[in-house]
């Protein structure tokens, strides 16, 4: 008897999206960490707008670079599982934006944050010649948090997940999902809020160590919200 393989039901769009996602993801592999940072992540990477390595592009190139494996299989796993079901119901095109505008969006909004922090930190979003060293230490005990703002790129889709898990769980509220190392199925109309709250919980505490884009996570989540609503699916 023939089994048909899990990927013979995947839809157009996720299936390119899962494409090109594991295309962007070679370099990693083939290349050490360091040359993979310094080639790649640093020019197609999401850097704060003042940052002299930012370039207008990598508010979408960002969205297809990842940092690791456990970060590429996570976003993969949940594009692959919540995909084909949104796009079966909303249609290849709106699926296709529903993704890239939640993915941009979620960048917009980083940077945003991004630009509130450095403001309550120096008096301004900008700061002048952001390529010395100088620029940063006379901000004393803040100069760190301003230098890693700076020089810390964002890298993978998951604020384009986060967008269609929250699209997910306005459609199909009562669908019950299971999840790693819980044993008994959650109703997405609980789960999924319970990932923004933790999402929020995570941005607003600033653990140190966390180097999770959190808010622009809750950015993507945000646009996959307004546009469920503006499509007025139910």
């Amino acid at each position: 008897m023939n089994r048909q393989s899990p990927f013979a039901n995947l839809t157009p769009v996720v299936k390119n999206l899962l494409i090109i996602n594991l295309i962007c993801f070679l370099p990693f592999i083939v290349l050490s960490e360091s040359k993979y940072q310094g080639l790649i992540v640093n020019n197609l990477g999401l850097f704060y707008f003042d940052s002299p390595r930012f370039r207008v592009w990598q508010i979408l190139t960002y969205m297809f670079l990842h940092g690791g494996w456990e970060h590429i299989l996570f976003n993969m796993f949940a594009l692959f599982s919540f995909g084909p079901i949104l796009e079966y119901a909303i249609g290849p095109k709106r699926f296709f934006n529903l993704y890239f505008i939640c993915g941009i969006g979620a960048a917009l909004f980083q940077i945003l944050v991004q630009a509130i922090e450095v403001h309550n930190i120096v008096g301004g979003f900008t700061i002048s010649q952001p390529m010395l060293e100088s620029s940063y230490l006379q901000f004393g005990g803040q100069a760190q948090k301003l230098y890693d703002i700076y020089s810390t790129p964002v890298v993978g889709a998951s604020g384009a997940i986060f967008g269609l898990l929250v699209a997910f769980g306005m459609l199909y509220p009562d669908l019950e999902l299971m999840i790693l190392f819980v044993p008994v199925p959650v109703k997405a109309k609980y789960l999924i809020p319970f990932f923004i709250l933790l999402e929020l919980f995570l941005g607003f505490g600033q653990f140190g160590g966390d180097n999770v884009a959190h808010f622009a996570h809750l950015g993507g989540a945000l646009l996959g919200f307004l546009l469920i609503k503006f499509w007025r699916y139910k």
